[in-house]
């Protein structure tokens, strides 16, 4: 039995190091989309893991609210005119604030962020911190985000193994002097590219441990719940129309979107992340391209042959693209399995939701299959010009 091997294999693999070093290259180019997608979503997840955990269904923020780490404070009376509105149900506070906590075996101050809430109320959507409430109704107790960054010491180490007795200091920016805490339980909410971990407490707590940031009656988030049944677009837009312009109201996905927004377009980062993903994707058009234009080349001689006997164009650009798609699979392979790697050391040492999903996936291997395509679309223009009467 006769097997017929199509010609685009055969070719790409008559120079077998040319060809693993090929794939290699376009491996590469995989892992680096694949980097940047992963770091792009990590940033965005991380920097609205809590808007996500949030237990309301409309949010209250100041004017010049840009993000949850560049936040303005408002007049709490504002939240409290929300409750004349109908629909709406109840209403709660949060605090959020910068201090520097106190590494409990090395004695040095790093920033964590402070979140501060009425405990009497359900505000965050957090299983351990649902069950540490009443822990958080006792004055000076906090709840350490046990998924914080390494700096901050073994905090959560200590108190699972019962050995955290002594208080904690927390110093806010401006003061020399700390104010001391407890622990009273652990909770998992993580940092991301903004803040490196984070502490619940109550909210005269928080007002102890910062008493010369703000005034009493201004907070940085109001959460509003809604009525059940009640028209949540009606409410919104009933709200935005009749509360003074001093403050936003957002939906929780319209709250997530705008903090996107700020850190893809507004920051540093962000800027640098896409670029670099349309850098790869430059790159991996260049590097393709050569790749197949060089083997165009070697084999030009093959293809005048072809059309010598007969072959129309049409055939030998189709031997061109089926080159450039069996690359792209072949180099999403390794590409694909170093990527989970990398994720997993990554995730490992920066704490941040640096994890594969299936998006991804499907997103880089369409776009590793049209970046291959369109170098081959411009490599055939030396294919076209093949005249067999001039390579003989």
């Amino acid at each position: 039995m006769n097997i017929k091997i199509p010609l685009a294999w055969l070719q790409l693999v008559q120079q077998k190091l040319r060809f693993v070093i090929a794939v290699a290259g376009i491996g590469f180019i995989v892992l680096l989309m694949f980097i940047q997608l992963g770091f792009q979503d990590a940033l965005y997840s991380s920097a609205t893991a809590l808007h996500q955990r949030l237990n309301g269904d409309l949010f209250l923020v100041s004017s010049q609210y840009k993000s949850l780490t560049a936040i303005q404070s408002f007049s709490r009376t504002r939240l409290y005119q929300t409750l004349g509105f109908d629909g709406v149900d109840s209403v709660s506070s949060i605090y959020l604030q910068f201090a520097k906590l106190k590494n409990p075996v090395s004695g040095e101050k790093y920033s964590i962020y402070v979140i501060g809430f009425d405990p009497g109320k359900s505000v965050l959507d957090i299983p351990e911190v649902e069950q540490n409430l009443d822990k958080l109704k006792i004055p000076d107790v906090m709840l350490f985000d046990k998924d914080a960054r390494s700096e901050f010491g073994p905090i959560a180490e200590l108190f699972n193994q019962g050995n955290i007795q002594q208080p904690i200091e927390i110093f806010p920016f401006d003061a020399i002097k700390g104010y001391r805490v407890r622990v009273g339980g652990l909770f998992g909410l993580g940092p991301s590219f903004g803040v490196d971990g984070n502490l619940i407490v109550s909210d005269s707590t928080f007002l102890r441990i910062n008493p010369n940031s703000r005034p009493v009656e201004k907070i940085d988030m109001g959460v509003i719940k809604l009525k059940s049944g009640a028209d949540i677009k009606r409410v919104l837009n009933s709200l935005k129309n009749k509360l003074p312009q001093d403050v936003k109201i957002f939906t929780r996905q319209e709250f997530i979107d705008f903090e996107k927004q700020y850190w893809s377009v507004r920051t540093p980062i962000g800027f640098i992340l896409n670029l670099m993903l349309i850098m790869a994707s430059v790159v991996g058009v260049v590097i393709v391209y050569q790749i197949l234009y060089s083997n165009i080349a070697t084999q030009f001689i093959a293809y005048a042959t072809l059309k010598a006997i007969g072959y129309a164009n049409g055939y030998l650009l189709n031997v061109v693209f089926q080159q450039a798609l069996i690359l792209a699979l072949l180099g999403y392979i390794p590409g694909f399995i170093v990527s989970i790697g990398l994720y997993d050391f990554a995730m490992k040492a920066t704490k941040l939701p640096i994890m594969m999903t299936s998006n991804n996936a499907l997103l880089v291997l369409v776009s590793t299959v049209l970046i291959c395509i369109t170098s081959g679309a411009l490599a055939i223009n030396k294919l076209r010009s093949a005249d067999p009467a001039d390579s003989f």
